[in-house]
């Protein structure tokens, strides 16, 4: 989701970089550079982070104010962690904002809608199903790649929404007879993008994936 900047005040744009600082400042203390280092694993995150430009800049117009185009970032999550997720989200934002030259008083709001808030509602899920369903290769793929990722991008969809609705762009009745019913519709392509992508790597390229151990979804199952 992209929100044109210019719909918001100048106090909710003020905020969301006070809040998107923080929470870069958080990644960036505590990604595990050591572990990214040791594993050689620089050119999974460097191929993340430019996979990630490509797919936000396939952008459509839904309302005016509003893009939408896939995130990608459940895959990415699991893939890199919360931390590394976040700053790989901000450098993709970053390209996407240099060469598509958008006003860059919504890069901090877009940061959050479409990077931070949807990372973080992926490793919620994940340390949630961790806990409550068994360890298991297919409850893995299934449900933190296809299931989480369908349900974060049709979770941001109503957020952008919301945060419109309470920008006085849009009432909630204009919004729920244009664009709310085509929200779920999210669920599908989100879900199969990052699935896929979760299926392929944990089955020929596990050891890139931080969140995968044979030990725990494979051995004795």
């Amino acid at each position: 989701m992209t929100l044109d900047p210019a719909l918001f005040s100048s106090a909710a744009t003020w905020a969301a970089l006070v809040l998107y600082l923080v929470c870069l400042a958080l990644a960036l203390w505590l990604a595990p550079w050591r572990r990214l280092l040791a594993a050689r694993l620089t050119h999974v995150f460097f191929g993340a982070t430019v996979l990630l430009m490509f797919l936000w800049q396939m952008d459509t117009q839904v309302q005016p104010g509003l893009d939408y185009h896939l995130l990608g970032l459940t895959a990415v999550t699991l893939i890199l962690s919360w931390s590394f997720a976040v700053i790989a989200a901000s450098l993709a934002l970053l390209g996407v904002y240099i060469n598509g030259g958008m006003a860059w008083e919504g890069f901090a709001l877009n940061a959050l809608v479409s990077g931070i808030l949807p990372i973080t509602l992926t490793q919620i899920a994940l340390v949630l199903i961790r806990h409550y369903l068994p360890k298991q290769f297919f409850v893995y793929v299934l449900v933190n790649g296809f299931a989480t990722a369908g349900l974060v991008g049709v979770a941001m969809g109503y957020m952008a929404a919301w945060l419109l609705v309470g920008s006085g762009a849009y009432t909630f009745a204009e919004l729920s007879q244009t664009v709310l019913p085509f929200f779920p519709l999210m669920f599908l392509p989100e879900a199969m993008l990052n699935g896929w992508i979760m299926v392929i790597l944990v089955a020929f390229r596990p050891e890139w994936v931080y969140s995968f151990s044979d030990e725990q979804y494979l051995k004795g199952k």
